[in-house]
């Protein structure tokens, strides 16, 4: 029996798990706490929460950021193969374009480009445009992703959905990769309303419940499915996190073949 391979886990680059491999398979963490301020926020609970604050900081380990941005060279290096073919997710503890870190994340973004590193953002930010997306060429290897709950009571310190939505729309017109956390619902009639706003320019929707005792009319999220596989015939793409088949019992191999698994690259789209 072969031995299980060992994850990976650098100071800022390193293999997540559990809900957080949903989405990546290799993720990058620079700070904790983030200026939006989400009122769901699972940073603000549990061991992340120790350490939260609503302005994004260094983590500890790192002297400044050079000095992270030196180990992330280091660490990039170190798995470069696997990387090259599983891309990079920015970001897990904070916002990885808020106004206070956005050059620094970028900086790091374009390092990974360079050594032909396909990298992947989620933001709830649509300020960070005209100083972020003249530098690439090679649009395909990056991927904006934005997440979307259309409530914007509840994450006060973030740009608005609508702007998100038209960030979104521009990032697509310029030919980079674009993707939707649908995530957490907070009501399957919002969730559907961003859903539509964006789905002729929106490359990959991921879809989850809010975890926690978040209690749902069961009928509602069956409702959404049934709207969801819809858009699937027509072509779009959804991927429904585990937190969402797991609450209705459903079985993934009834979906339409829109629906993607977890390892679908969003990157490798033609």
């Amino acid at each position: 029996m072969k031995n299980k391979k060992k994850l990976f886990d650098g100071k800022a680059i390193y293999n997540p798990k559990g809900k957080a491999r949903e989405y990546s398979k290799w993720a990058c963490n620079f700070h904790t706490g983030c200026s939006n301020n989400c009122e769901y926020c699972y940073c603000k609970k549990g061991f992340l929460g120790r350490t939260w604050d609503i302005q994004p900081r260094l983590k500890k380990c790192f002297v400044d950021e050079l000095d992270a941005f030196n180990i992330f060279k280091k660490e990039l290096q170190t798995n470069i193969s696997e990387l090259r073919k599983d891309g990079l997710f920015f970001t897990f503890t904070s916002d990885p374009l808020l106004p206070a870190t956005k050059e620094f994340i970028w900086d790091c973004v374009c390092e990974a480009v360079r050594n032909e590193i396909p990298v992947q953002l989620l933001t709830k930010r649509a300020d960070f445009i005209d100083s972020t997306i003249k530098e690439f060429q090679n649009k395909e290897m990056v991927a904006f992703g934005f997440t979307l709950t259309g409530y914007d009571e509840l994450e006060p310190g973030a740009s608005s959905n609508a702007d998100r939505i038209k960030a979104m729309e521009a990032l697509k017109r310029l030919g980079y990769r674009t993707f939707a956390s649908i995530e957490p619902i907070i009501n399957p009639e919002a969730s559907m309303a961003v859903i539509n706003a964006c789905c002729n320019f929106c490359d990959l929707f991921k879809v989850g419940v809010l975890s926690g005792k978040k209690e749902y009319d069961k009928n509602a999220i069956l409702f959404m499915l049934e709207q969801l596989n819809g858009l699937a015939k027509q072509g779009v793409r959804f991927y429904l996190k585990d937190s969402f088949v797991q609450y209705i019992n459903l079985d993934r191999a009834s979906l339409e073949a829109g629906f993607v698994t977890a390892d679908f690259n969003i990157n490798n789209i033609k």
